[in-house]
């Protein structure tokens, strides 16, 4: 499978703010957007004259890495989004944070998607108490997401109980004690606080 191997400061720098993709450490002196507010490369302190597909693609390349997806499988989900009733931009979110990283990830039981991602890989979460280590899979309403019993568990206990994890959104339900989540509800456009506006994804694919 591919998979974005670059470092990851250098993708919250290039779109300008904090995408929190390695956890904890975002929230400390040593995130590179404190120490290095502007885009890397040669000419990052310059500022670039933007455009409108220079605004919509900054933002559809903005959705993928919050997301840590390449362009092949965002294609795929948009795809999906526009064949569904209501509206495309909220169904392309409401897929992505449907997939079993994202939901980890959300339970706070682990501090970014990346490390998420992994964890789910390597089979320490179960969907309806069957195994899942497909990140992409996709949880629906009802489903009970617990973890496996292992080494992990103290890691993602460790995540669970810290200060600085993400609030829990409302479509999720999390048992802190047993480790264990419920999907309670699809999500709905305000339950999801990622900094993208998803209709200029919508009109880039719609050119």
């Amino acid at each position: 499978m591919a998979r974005y191997i670059s470092p990851l400061c250098k993708i919250c720098r290039r779109e300008n703010e904090k995408l929190f993709l390695k956890g904890e450490r975002c929230l400390t002196d040593k995130c590179a957007m404190e120490r290095r507010p502007y885009p890397p490369g040669e000419h990052g302190r310059r500022r670039p004259k933007e455009t409108e597909y220079g605004l919509q693609l900054r933002e559809k390349q903005k959705a993928k890495r919050i997301y840590g997806i390449l362009e092949n499988q965002f294609k795929r989900y948009y795809d999906l989004a526009a064949g569904r009733r209501g509206i495309t931009g909220e169904n392309l979110l409401r897929l992505l944070e449907l997939r079993m990283d994202n939901a980890v990830y959300r339970l706070g039981f682990a501090a970014s998607r990346n490390e998420a991602r992994q964890m789910v890989r390597h089979g320490h979460f179960m969907v309806n108490g069957r195994k899942v280590n497909i990140p992409s899979y996709q949880v629906k309403l009802g489903d009970v997401i617990s973890v496996c019993e292992g080494r992990e568990i103290a890691r993602i206990r460790e995540c669970v109980q810290s200060s600085t994890k993400p609030l829990v959104p409302g479509w999720l339900k999390v048992d802190i004690e047993n480790l264990k989540g419920k999907v309670l509800s699809l999500p709905k456009r305000d339950q999801i606080d990622i900094p993208v506006n998803e209709k200029l994804i919508v009109e880039l694919y719609s050119k």
